[in-house]
């Protein structure tokens, strides 16, 4: 079996990145959405039926630990794939998000006031602050939403983003956070830019930082699933729609030679469910 790695766009390159710099000997197979990016803007279903569609496509190609790396994906998708899809076909898979590992990092770092910067079905989701409150009741969550953000990274523009995140990050450092969340998966391709215009004083937290220790923690508390996984250190590349940004993207990172390949995902008809975190490198 393979690990894989889902995104709605090309953002989960970085967090993949990061997994395979830490965790080399495994196979993964990452797959981005890019022809429908962003999800953010989108209904509850139809960000199901998507994500749905995208862990159907890993699993037929032998991946049997999928990490959905998209936060607007692992608020409005993840628990419906684990409490409804998996029992009836798959179950002995495991789908993982990224929503848990980033609030576990944030209480970790003792965070008191918290920015969170996201999609905007991440923000009105709520997700954020309720689970934080959960670990610690009195922290103080702000979001803010950043709708303009993952396009135009999507689209090679992150070099034209700062005025743009100034003006995003001001109502959150009139507020003195003292923490703030990158709630995206794309947001850490332009993290030396945020971190700058934070300043040294505020805790930038990212997942393509924190999901590689999260994953390795996880595959050893379950010797089960390691032991299944392959070990031969191949990475294959999938993408709906395969940008130039894309393929800059993945050759930067991951050599000229990265095997780089089109994807077709087809939609199966989901009848309307539950929503939530779910279980996440638990």
């Amino acid at each position: 079996m393979k690990i894989g790695i889902f995104d709605s766009g090309l953002g989960g390159l970085i967090t993949m990145r990061g997994i395979v710099g830490r965790l080399p000997e495994y196979d993964y197979v990452y797959l981005g959405d890019t022809k429908r990016v962003p999800y953010g803007n989108r209904s509850q279903q139809t960000i199901y039926e998507f994500t749905e569609a995208a862990v159907r496509f890993l699993f037929e190609r032998d991946c049997g630990l999928v990490i959905i790396a998209c936060n607007t994906a692992s608020t409005e998708a993840l628990r419906r794939i684990q409490q409804e899809f998996l029992p009836k076909f798959l179950a002995d898979r495991r789908v993982l998000g990224i929503i848990i590992p980033t609030v576990e990092t944030a209480i970790e770092r003792g965070s008191r006031r918290l920015g969170v910067i996201g999609t905007p079905a991440t923000v009105r989701s709520g997700v954020y602050p309720r689970e934080l409150r959960k670990l610690r009741p009195d922290i103080e969550v702000l979001q803010v939403a950043t709708p303009l953000l993952a396009p135009m990274i999507e689209n090679g523009g992150a070099k034209w983003l700062e005025p743009i995140l100034a003006d995003y990050l001001k109502p959150l450092l009139e507020k003195n956070i003292d923490t703030l969340v990158l709630g995206c998966t794309h947001y850490p391709i332009a993290k030396e830019m945020i971190r700058s215009i934070a300043g040294p004083g505020i805790q930038v937290i990212c997942q393509d930082e924190l999901a590689p220790g999260k994953l390795e923690a996880y595959i050893r508390r379950h010797p089960e699933i390691e032991a299944r996984l392959s070990k031969k250190g191949d990475k294959t590349f999938f993408a709906t729609d395969i940008t130039e940004t894309l393929r800059s993207l993945a050759a930067s990172w991951f050599g000229r030679n990265a095997d780089l390949r089109q994807a077709e995902l087809h939609l199966a008809v989901a009848a309307p469910g539950t929503k939530g975190t779910g279980e996440t490198f638990a």
